[in-house]
């Protein structure tokens, strides 16, 4: 049996979409193979049922698809949800590519300056005093890893709902891949920026309700975390790095 992966604080159901969903994604099956239900069972040590209804659940979100006589097989990647909360998570875990962190990075840049404008000129009272509470927790954390990044989801999560745009703040669920991931690798290496000072720098400018700073802080904020990332991934493989910086030929 293959040595699976458990993931607490899920049931059986849950760990086995964890699971597969996890192998899919980081493109154990491709798309267009066949999965075998009777072998996800015996590899997970599960019924048939729990097998079923996971599937059922990878189906929903565009993962698999059943047809009569071909059986279930992996969609094209075009097919998947790809802004669903377990898909950004699965695909920010373990070693999320180049591509994805480059996404997350680009989609930051688009919605946050202009979250962090809304919210200059939106912002209430408990709104303030969230943000408020997620920087102090952020002071509080230390060198906590997981406590930092917490704080920091915290924190963006209180910006965007700040902006009191239902479907701004749904865009929390990229938001928080993006610092998931970044904080994780950037926190977990112990060497990296002072963050909070920005992120006091941004919550001055919501509180005056001056939205052009706000916006600013925010674009300053993520050239930070871009930074910091660049940084580490040019120690972990200083090859990959010089390749990165590398001029263009001349055509």
């Amino acid at each position: 049996m293959e040595n699976v992966v458990t993931h607490p604080g899920k049931g059986l159901h849950g760990q086995a979409v964890e699971e597969l969903g996890r192998r899919i994604i980081r493109g154990d099956y491709p798309p267009g193979s066949v999965v075998d239900p009777v072998k996800f069972e015996t590899e997970l040590g599960v019924s048939k049922t729990v097998v079923r209804e996971a599937m059922r659940v990878l189906a929903s979100k565009g993962l698999l698809e059943s047809k009569q006589k071909r059986g279930t097989t992996i969609r094209p990647r075009a097919d998947w949800n790809l802004l669903d909360s377990d898909l950004l998570r699965w695909q920010g875990s373990s070693a999320p590519t180049d591509a994805f962190l480059e996404d997350l990075a680009e989609v930051r840049a688009i919605v946050e300056p202009a979250g962090a404008r809304f919210a200059a000129t939106r912002r209430t009272p408990s709104d303030l005093d969230a943000m408020r509470q997620a920087l102090d927790a952020m002071a509080a954390a230390g060198t906590d890893a997981e406590a930092m990044v917490e704080a920091d989801l915290a924190f963006h999560r209180a910006l965007l709902d700040a902006a009191h745009n239902e479907l701004l703040s749904r865009m929390e669920v990229v938001i928080e891949a993006g610092l998931r991931v970044r904080d994780r690798i950037v926190h977990g290496a112990r060497h990296h920026s002072d963050s909070i000072p920005v992120h006091q720098e941004l919550l001055r400018a919501v509180e005056a309700g001056d939205p052009d700073a706000a916006s600013a802080a925010v674009e300053s904020l993520l050239a930070q975390a871009s930074d910091d990332l660049a940084a580490i991934r040019a120690r972990e493989d200083p090859d990959h790095a010089a390749n990165d910086t590398l001029p263009e030929e001349a055509p």
